[in-house]
């Protein structure tokens, strides 16, 4: 039997992250992520993400598509190199002083769990209905790409419900420190450099139908909330239209939303090696 990796064509993370929309959960995890101010350090101290801004679309592409659509050994080499990467990512948060570490469990367990979200958040605006049942499997199937970096199974949320639970922990530690702002404009206001000037329309699409799936209050927390009316339209506006709009991006950088493995394998090997420091 072929090795059909973490999860398989029957899985529901397979059809969840294999789907267009996908990307637009990749920018709402970026967004969400900054607001913690630990994970937040460490993209700021150590990410070259203004300067390389497609390079580390590719890199983030990499690693989620050879662990989700990837063979066993895929998704433990992009894993280990990951696990490498992030044993240099540590020093002090500005905003709380305290000390952070790309591998800190619990700080790899809020990206997890911001990540795998942010993915199913984007296929229920604009990719497909999910049973009650399809949502917890696919939270379930994601205690196994959390484990890959080593974060305790037993800490990560196994239901909708868990992840609900989750969040609501956490809510006290966000934060919008200055770095968090200069992120989050970053990715809603992408900036007119060489490398991003022909996608600046599918990417400020993108962002906008991101935004359109954040709850209220981390948007307000980001400064980035505005009316129902303007989240309907655009969800109105980019549910049909969601694959079109992402063909730009995904021509450009080996994308996150590969429904089949064999091609999500391929186009992950083309991007190389990861580097998804801190985040």
């Amino acid at each position: 039997m072929r090795d059909q990796g973490l999860f398989g064509p029957e899985s529901v993370a397979w059809r969840v992250i294999g789907h267009p929309v996908s990307i637009v959960g990749g920018l709402r995890a970026l967004i969400i992520q900054s607001l913690h101010p630990l994970a937040m350090a460490g993209v700021a101290q150590h990410s070259d993400y203004r300067s390389r801004a497609l390079d580390r679309l590719r890199r983030t592409a990499y690693y989620v598509t050879a662990t989700t659509f990837g063979d066993t050994a895929t998704a433990h080499a992009a894993a280990a190199r990951v696990k490498q990467v992030h044993r240099r990512v540590r020093g002090i948060d500005p905003v709380t002083g305290q000390p952070y570490s790309a591998d800190d469990p619990a700080t790899q367990l809020w990206v997890h769990c911001v990540e795998w979200h942010s993915f199913l958040a984007a296929y229920r605006a604009y990719g497909g209905r999910l049973s009650r049942e399809d949502e917890d499997a696919y939270v379930a199937e994601g205690v196994r790409a959390a484990a890959l970096l080593d974060v305790p199974q037993d800490t990560v949320p196994a239901s909708v419900a868990q992840m609900r639970e989750y969040f609501e922990a956490v809510r006290p530690q966000l934060c919008i420190s200055e770095a968090a702002r200069e992120a989050i404009e970053f990715v809603v206001h992408p900036p007119l450099t060489r490398d991003l000037l022909a996608l600046q329309v599918p990417l400020r699409i993108v962002a906008s139908a991101a935004i359109a799936t954040i709850p209220r209050h981390l948007r307000v927390m980001a400064g980035i909330d505005r009316s129902r009316a303007v989240d309907g339209l655009t969800i109105a506006a980019v549910r049909p239209a969601a694959a079109a709009l992402t063909l730009p991006l995904l021509r450009d950088a080996p994308s996150l939303v590969l429904g089949r493995q064999t091609r999500a394998v391929a186009l992950a090997a083309r991007a190389g090696p990861v580097d998804r420091a801190a985040a």
